[in-house]
Parts: C-alpha cells; sequence; structure tokens
C-alpha cells in the first residue's frame, strides 16, 4: 500500500490585519512512506543529545527570538539548535508547498478562509494526478487553530477522497517541527524582501542577504509548485 503523509502548521493569527500578524501562511510536508528516513531521524536525536538536549521540541520562531524556553540560551547555541534541525530538513527526502497571504489586503475576514481554500484547491488540482498515486493519504496536523482545520478538512474530503486526519502533538514528529522552521522561513524570505526582518532576526541571520543565502536559496529547491 503506498501512503503519503502530509504534515501541516501554520504561522500567524487566524482573523483580521493586525501590526504584528501581517501574513498567515500555511506549509504542507509530503513525505512518502515508502522512503525510509529512519536514519536522518536517528542522526537528527544524536546531534540534539549532543547539544544537551534530547527528545527536544524546536520551534523556529521563538528559538530565532530568544523568547520562553530559548530565553536563557546564548545566540551560539541558539544557532547550533536551528542549524541541527535546518540540516535534516535540507537532506531529508521531502517536499513541501506553502501558502502565503498578506491580510493588510483583505477586505473581510471570511476573505482569509476564501484565499487559503482558493490556494488549497488549486494546488491539489495541479498535483491530483501525483496524489492518485497513493493509496492512502494521511494529514497530520495539531488543530492548533480551528478555523484552519476546519478548512484542511472540507477541502481535501472534496478534491482527496481517501484523506484521513490525525491530531498530533508536535513532540512526536520530526517532520511536524520541520513544518514549523518551512513556516518561519517563508515568513522570515517575505519579511526580507520588504525589509520588515526584526532586530532580533537580524542579529540571528547576521543580515537579509546571509538570510537568502545561507538558508533561503537551498530550502526553496524542495518547494513544489
Amino acid at each position: 500500500m503506498k501512503e503519503l503523509s502530509i504534515f501541516i502548521d501554520e504561522s500567524g493569527v487566524f482573523g483580521p490585519y493586525e501590526a504584528h500578524s501581517p501574513y498567515y501562511i500555511v506549509t504542507m510536508v509530503f513525505h512518502d512512506q515508502s522512503v525510509d528516513i529512519s536514519n536522518n531521524i536517528a542522526h537528527l536525536n544524536a546531534k540534539l543529545y549532543q547539544l544537551g538536549m534530547p527528545s527536544y521540541t524546536i520551534h523556529a520562531g521563538p528559538l530565532i527570538r530568544r523568547e520562553n524556553e530559548y530565553g536563557n540560551l546564548s545566540l551560539l547555541d541558539r544557532k547550533r539548535i536551528f542549524n541541527t534541525l535546518y540540516n535534516f530538513v535540507r537532506v531529508t527526502d521531502i517536499t513541501y508547498y506553502a501558502i502565503s497571504v498578506e491580510k493588510k489586503h483583505l477586505a473581510q475576514e471570511i476573505d482569509l478562509n476564501v484565499r487559503i481554500s482558493k490556494h488549497l484547491s488549486t494546488f491539489l488540482s495541479n498535483h491530483f494526478e501525483k496524489f492518485l498515486q497513493y493509496d492512502r493519504i494521511i494529514l497530520y496536523y495539531d488543530y492548533g487553530q480551528m478555523e484552519l482545520t476546519k478548512i484542511l478538512v472540507s477541502v481535501f474530503s472534496v478534491l482527496i477522497s481517501n484523506t484521513e486526519f490525525r491530531k498530533i502533538s508536535p513532540a512526536n514528529y520530526k517532520l511536524f517541527q520541520a513544518a514549523d522552521m518551512l513556516c518561519t522561513l517563508e515568513l522570515l524570505a517575505t519579511k526580507a524582501t520588504r525589509k520588515m526582518l526584526s532586530k532580533s532576526e537580524l542579529t540571528f541571520f547576521s543580515s537579509a542577504k546571509n538570510l537568502r543565502k545561507a538558508y533561503i536559496q537551498a530550502i526553496y529547491m524542495k518547494k513544489l509548485k
């Protein structure tokens, strides 16, 4: 039985435009279960263990901004953690797709639902033949935002009938953490283009140019159109 796993994460607040959350991004990570990535995961866990963080759940955004559990870590330590997960994403046999909506241009709150649904429907339709190759498609999401959950269930159920939905804990799936990092990088790429990177983001990546050259360019090779 051919099986495709899709791990989904989002960045931003589902709702009207706010200055602190101008974009809403949805990222889907695809993994063909016939491709064994157990060695990649084992290597990632070993590297995290060396950093003193076994079975660690990485949250890319707070890691960059030195928030929450990362408040006492140095810049060097935070970069080591970030790069460990980044390298895992870069070398592992996965692909991804991202939907990015700038909320400032939405006339009504419902327009965000419409925009995401249309983008998702178009993507699934464009790749329909590829999805037909799988006997089962399992969509993994933590149901972090119920508005997005409803969109995912609605669109996938109509277009890809053999989709199953599973609520997960981010700590248990490294590919969900990969989706989190890709969401963050998609947001950073947009902010870099528009010269909107924060002080903490510029400090972490040294410059917008270094962010694009050292991280964005390589990861875009995995991005589906």
